[in-house]
């Protein structure tokens, strides 16, 4: 009697172990984003006032802060980035180059280091992130990252008044 008890008890252990949950590897990235252009329309005159970067566990995170509601805005994948008016090249690091033009005013808005707007070393997907120029209404903001990936653009309202572009780029397909 004792013996079958003994494996019973060990055949529930067994099944309890096995059918326990694991740990997690982490939040799921299942991205369908893309990486064709991705536009909306409008002008605005609130200025450009930061650029800022972050990173997630799917992704890498640039934001653009207005003073104002964002305007439209043009996010693609281009050969190589270039200045607003001159279409001057502006030599930015990466595997692939996205240029992002926001349909708001840049002239107020002076970069410490416009061929470094944030620090994002250690980043899984950005390299540079420059100031491409601001002409005629239109602020062009360089995005060097490691390959072509999917991307994804949306604005975001706030704090207060203000508002956000933002642009997330996935770390892999």
């Amino acid at each position: 009697m004792r013996r079958a008890f003994l494996v019973v008890g060990l055949l529930v252990g067994a099944l309890l172990f096995l059918s326990a949950p694991t740990a997690s590897a982490g939040p799921s990235c299942a991205i369908r984003w893309g990486s064709l252009e991705k536009s909306a329309p409008g002008l605005s005159h609130a200025p450009v006032t930061a650029v800022r970067t972050g990173q997630h566990s799917c992704y890498d995170r640039l934001v653009i802060d207005v003073a104002g509601d964002v305007g439209g805005y043009t996010v693609r994948y281009v050969p190589e980035v270039t200045q607003d008016g001159s279409g001057a090249v502006v030599p930015t690091r990466g595997g692939a180059w996205l240029q992002i033009t926001v349909n708001d005013p840049g002239e107020t808005y002076t970069p410490a280091d416009p061929v470094e707007l944030s620090n994002v070393t250690g980043y899984r997907t950005f390299r540079q992130v420059v100031h491409a120029g601001t002409f005629e209404g239109y602020t062009t903001v360089g995005l060097g990252v490691r390959a072509r990936l999917p991307f994804r653009v949306f604005s975001l309202d706030g704090p207060g008044t203000s508002s956000r572009l933002v642009v997330d780029v996935a770390h892999r397909w």
